[in-house]
Order: structure tokens, then C-alpha cells, then sequence
């Protein structure tokens, strides 16, 4: 499982699917959510919205696991 890095509270799931590189820009979220099954700790999603906190873990088949890793408590 891969570690996706944050430096807020969250990030959407529009905005991991482009730093995972599963799609080049984010008008495509809407899309590939659309064609392709994604999960947020084990159950499907297709909300590109969605907001991902730390700790929460994303599947994307054919591209990876990744374990959402946000700032440490007090880092602003």
C-alpha cells in the first residue's frame, strides 16, 4: 500500500485520483467515476467530491491501494 500525502484536512476524491496519476486532469474525475469502480475504505464510490481524511484508504484497481497520510496534529 502506497501513502498519499496531504497537507490539509482533506483533498477531495477528484483531486487524489490526479495526484495518483490515475487521470491527467480533473475534468476527468466525473468521468472515470462514471467507467470505473473506485473504493473509499472498502466501499464503492463515485462521488469525485468526496473528502479524504487521514487515514482513510483509497482503492483504485489497476492503479493501486494508497492509505491517505495527512499533517501531523499542530502543523499549520
Amino acid at each position: 500500500m502506497e501513502r498519499l500525502a496531504i497537507d490539509a484536512e482533506f483533498i477531495t476524491l477528484g483531486q487524489a485520483l490526479k495526484m495518483t496519476d490515475t487521470i491527467s486532469s480533473g475534468g476527468m474525475a466525473k468521468w472515470f467515476l462514471s467507467e470505473h469502480a473506485v473504493y473509499v475504505n472498502g466501499e464503492p464510490e463515485n462521488r469525485r467530491g468526496r473528502k479524504l481524511r487521514d487515514g482513510d484508504i483509497l482503492n483504485i484497481p489497476g492503479t493501486g491501494r494508497f492509505r491517505v497520510s495527512g499533517p501531523a496534529p499542530g502543523d499549520n
